[in-house]
């Protein structure tokens, strides 16, 4: 939507790709014990709680991004700056093979690289408050090495090693330095969680061959404040001390992916005027928010330059049934006044930014 001219542009933005594939085949028992309402690719309503896969994050925000510039056409509001409203695929924080390396951020470095240049960005994400940094990420792959072994073979048989109970016992030494990682690590708005996601080893139709290999995969969020090589530094530290505990442990180890965390200046223009259309809306100082260890497309934003500020709504909602708050519960159900709510801080920084020459920006 272009402005009269002389002003900024301004590009809202939400990622378009759910966490999941909406496939039960695929999905189940790793997503859930059993199909349900919000992981299931059909949105439904019950009063003002959509259900859905990825009603909340990020069809919701998909949704209100075009009805704020619907909401600006209609009213013929005097911008003198340029409104884009833009969606990317590829923000989820996976790496799909099969698909050209799907994820990571793909999709928006193809957008911000081919001929969109805003001055600022909003991008819309859960959690109702307005963030000026958010993490990166850093992958990892261990593989525990053994011998193959055979259901038949007495234990502790010469020549055989196994791989998967002494990954157990590997994982167990990661688990106790996670938080350890996290604290040392925490700084700004940011606090860099860590977590074991995934465990591989052998075939699950050849239950009597016990795996000559156990691989374990990790994602240890970045503070933009540390690269992703200071990252990696501090797991080979940690993995080296654990290998001192166990003589009899043999293991190697990978970095498969890293994404540096980004950071706008808090006193930016977007960043504060967000804010003062939160506080506007909610009617009370926002304050620093809490520490956030979400990974976003907002990070590359950033890191390209672009001042942006992450502006959120509550998730899950108030009135989100307790079966459906679980672990990562409420990316599948949104209650639509959060959204409105959300729009309406997301109107004023539009409109508080578009309205004014770029010399009253700082740009």
């Amino acid at each position: 939507m272009r402005g009269a001219g002389g002003g900024a542009a301004l590009m809202l933005y939400a990622p378009i790709d759910t966490h999941l594939e909406g496939d039960p085949a695929r999905d189940f028992p790793w997503a859930a014990s059993a199909p349900r309402a919000d992981l299931a690719a059909r949105a439904r309503a019950e009063g003002d709680l959509i259900y859905g896969l990825g009603a909340a994050n990020p069809k919701g925000m998909v949704a209100t991004l075009i009805e704020i510039a619907a909401a600006l056409h209609e009213i013929g509001a005097p911008l003198i700056g340029d409104l884009i409203v833009a969606f990317a695929g590829g923000g989820m924080p996976v790496n799909v093979a099969e698909r050209g390396n799907y994820g990571m951020s793909d999709g928006a470095y193809h957008l911000l690289s081919r001929g969109v240049a805003p001055d600022f960005a909003i991008i819309m994400k859960p959690f109702a408050r307005v963030y000026a940094e958010e993490p990166g990420m850093c992958w990892f792959k261990i593989t525990v090495r053994g011998t193959l072994g055979y259901a038949g073979i007495p234990r502790g048989a010469p020549g055989y090693r196994p791989s998967i109970a002494p990954a157990a016992w590997l994982i167990e030494q990661l688990e106790r330095w996670l938080p350890e990682y996290t604290a040392r690590n925490t700084a700004g708005e940011i606090a860099p969680e860590g977590h074991i996601a995934a465990i591989r080893a052998g075939w699950p139709e050849k239950p009597a061959f016990p795996s000559a290999a156990t691989e374990i995969y990790l994602d240890l969020r970045c503070n933009p404040r540390t690269s992703p090589a200071a990252v990696k530094a501090q797991f080979a530290a940690a993995l080296g001390e654990i290998r001192t505990r166990r003589a009899d442990l043999d293991f190697d180890w990978e970095m498969t992916g890293a994404c540096p965390g980004g950071m706008t200046d808090p006193n930016n223009w977007i960043v504060q005027s967000a804010r003062r259309g939160w506080e506007l809306v909610r009617g009370r100082p926002h304050g620093d928010p809490p520490k956030l260890s979400g990974q976003t497309d907002g990070a590359l934003i950033r890191r390209l330059g672009i001042p942006c500020a992450r502006v959120g709504f509550t998730a899950p909602p108030r009135k989100c049934p307790p079966e459906y708050r679980e672990g990562l519960g409420g990316m599948g159900v949104v209650d639509v006044n959060d959204l409105i709510e959300c729009a309406r801080i997301i109107l004023y920084a539009a409109i508080d930014t578009l309205t004014r020459p770029r010399a009253a920006l700082g740009l």
